[in-house]
């Protein structure tokens, strides 16, 4: 029996997983017996890109909902060593290591949050880097909600002030009066860059800058963080901020598992890989999502978001099983990008292009991003497998519609 490995089931590899049982069912006989494994560390798929949101209720899918249908299996361990020289990948799970071996591999293993090792950050510190991360925070400000009142108790230092952090903080105040912490709350977003949102460039900023504006979060710019305490963040400017609650979303690089294989990688650790997601140099494997990088229109390379690790995967899928029974491979081209940036109760930003010219902003923009949040990211779920394989299909979507 041939095995496909996916080792990841985030946004990539859920729709790798899902793509791949789509063209094993196109094939047929000759493919019936080939088994695709799914290996990830969590029983669940998150829908990441919520996890800065209020309510937390729906981001966590269980895989056995999603991937039991259309016969795809699935594994709780975690990744330790690649071999691609011996095709065997060796986890670590409850009751041991494993060694796995495969015919092919999906390498989907997304990416991670950067944490220095500045003093505190590690102890005390929080993320919503994934669902676990997300959730110890709101456990955090719950808890804070009922101790009496301080500086400290009502003040979230959000640090980094790109795409994550700026959703972070645009939906603080709301997840603070979530908690019972409201009134003379402060929400204070640092950054070492001079401005907030970087690479929205000036048509996107003065409407970011509006927003947190009008939600009452402060900035500190040109500054970076020298410690962080049980009760303060300290700043090389020499600013102590009293806060209970700092929030990182300062940076991000591949899974570090693409370090250890003899690839091609970019500056962020992501393997390179060609238009149909097999790793340059490595033709048994493919990659997809936040580990892998693409030209993917010629010129610019993906970005590390959903928008382009979901096609990656279900191309990387289907893919994978047309090259392992010698059927044409096709090549992944997106011709278009947007982004659409939550700005909590203010609205959303949608920018489209390279360049993010402004498209809409305010409560429309705010309406695309509710539907792409809540509805365009999600897999079928009533378990329906029809469903679930016509999703997994090797196309791409049209950029999302503006919502009034």
């Amino acid at each position: 029996m041939a095995r496909i490995l996916v080792l990841g089931a985030g946004f990539a590899g859920l729709w790798a997983a899902l793509g791949a049982a789509r063209k094993r069912d196109e094939i047929g006989a000759r493919a019936a017996d080939t088994e695709i494994l799914v290996v990830d560390r969590n029983a669940y798929h998150n829908i990441r890109v919520r996890n800065y949101e209020v309510d937390l209720g729906d981001v966590a899918l269980l895989l056995k909902d999603l991937l039991d249908p259309v016969g795809v299996r699935h594994r709780l361990a975690e990744v330790a060593v690649i071999d691609p020289a011996t095709r065997e990948v060796t986890v670590k799970t409850s009751a041991g290591a494993a060694i796995l071996s495969y015919d092919r591999l999906v390498l989907t293993t997304g990416s991670e949050l950067v944490r220095p090792a500045i003093s505190g950050l590690a102890a005390h510190g929080f993320d919503v880097d994934t669902y676990e991360a997300a959730m110890r925070l709101d456990t955090h400000l719950a808890a804070l909600g009922k101790e009496p009142p301080s500086e400290a108790r009502a003040t979230v230092a959000v640090v980094g002030a790109g795409f994550t952090g700026i959703e972070v903080a645009a939906e603080m105040p709301a997840k603070l009066a979530h908690a019972g912490i409201s009134g003379d709350h402060r929400v204070i977003l640092i950054d070492p860059n001079p401005v907030v949102g970087a690479t929205f460039g000036a048509h996107g900023r003065p409407v970011i800058n509006e927003a947190l504006a009008t939600l009452g979060v402060e900035t500190r710019l040109n500054v970076r963080v020298s410690a962080v305490g049980a009760d303060s963040i300290t700043l090389n400017s020499g600013e102590i901020i009293p806060t209970k609650t700092v929030v990182w979303c300062a940076g991000m690089r591949a899974s570090p598992l693409a370090a250890s294989l003899p690839a091609r990688r970019d500056a962020l650790g992501r393997i390179k890989v060609d238009h149909t997601m097999r790793a340059e140099g490595l033709p048994d494997v493919f990659a997809a999502g936040d580990v892998a990088a693409c030209l993917i229109d010629g010129e610019h390379p993906t970005v590390m978001s959903c928008q382009f690790a979901r096609p990656m995967g279900r191309f990387a899928g289907h893919n994978v099983v047309a090259d392992l029974f010698g059927e044409p491979l096709l090549p992944l081209n997106i011709d278009w990008y947007v982004t659409v940036l939550d700005l909590g109760a203010w609205g959303a930003l949608y920018t489209t292009g390279w360049d993010r010219e402004v498209h809409t902003s305010g409560a429309a923009a705010k309406l695309t991003k509710q539907t792409i949040n809540r509805q365009r990211i999600y897999p079928p779920r009533d378990g329906d497998r029809a469903a679930l394989l016509a999703a997994a299909a090797p196309t791409i979507q049209t950029a999302p519609p503006t919502r009034k």
